[in-house]
Order: C-alpha cells, then structure tokens, then sequence
C-alpha cells in the first residue's frame, strides 16, 4: 500500500469523509465514539487512539495490513484503507 501523504486539503478532507464511512460502518460496531461514556466491553474511540505515542501515517498503514486479535479482521479494499488511515490523521490535527 502506497503512504498517503495527500497535499491537497480538500482531497485529504473527502478522503477523511469516505474514511470515516467506512469507519462508521465497519468499527463502530467495537468501537467507542468520542462521546459515549467509557465501557470496559468496547474498544476505545479512535479520537484516543490517534493521540497514542507512535501513532502516525506509517503506523496506521501498517496496522491495517495486519490481522489484530481480537478485533474481527474485516478485508478492506486498499482505497478504503488510505480512506480510514485519512480519517485517523484527520483525528489527530483537530
């Protein structure tokens, strides 16, 4: 998978929109949003994770090339990879 790395603004803001699509309809259904008050039965929210040291573009680009136990292993496409890996770094700038 090729690092995303996108210059343009508005096309990194539709990659982060498609991104968090996919994020909504794919992780949601483990993953905590922001708001949602902290249960020890779901995964954290993405807005934590990003915030973890080590987590940048090449960190997130690795980790959806991996399986993660016990996450379900959800095959994405590699568009809809560089998509959420967007969406993750979008996180991290606001």
């Amino acid at each position: 998978m090729v690092a995303l790395s996108i210059t343009n603004p508005v096309l990194a803001d539709e990659a982060a929109t498609r991104g968090e699509k996919v994020v909504d309809q794919w992780c949601r259904l483990c993953h905590l949003r922001a708001a949602d008050p902290p249960n020890p039965d779901m995964a954290p929210p993405y807005e934590k994770i990003v915030q973890r040291p080590g987590r940048d573009e090449a960190y997130f680009v690795r980790f959806l090339e991996e399986d993660h136990f016990p996450m379900t292993i959800y095959r994405l496409f590699d568009d809809e990879k560089r998509d959420v890996v967007a969406y993750l770094l979008s996180l991290q700038r606001k």
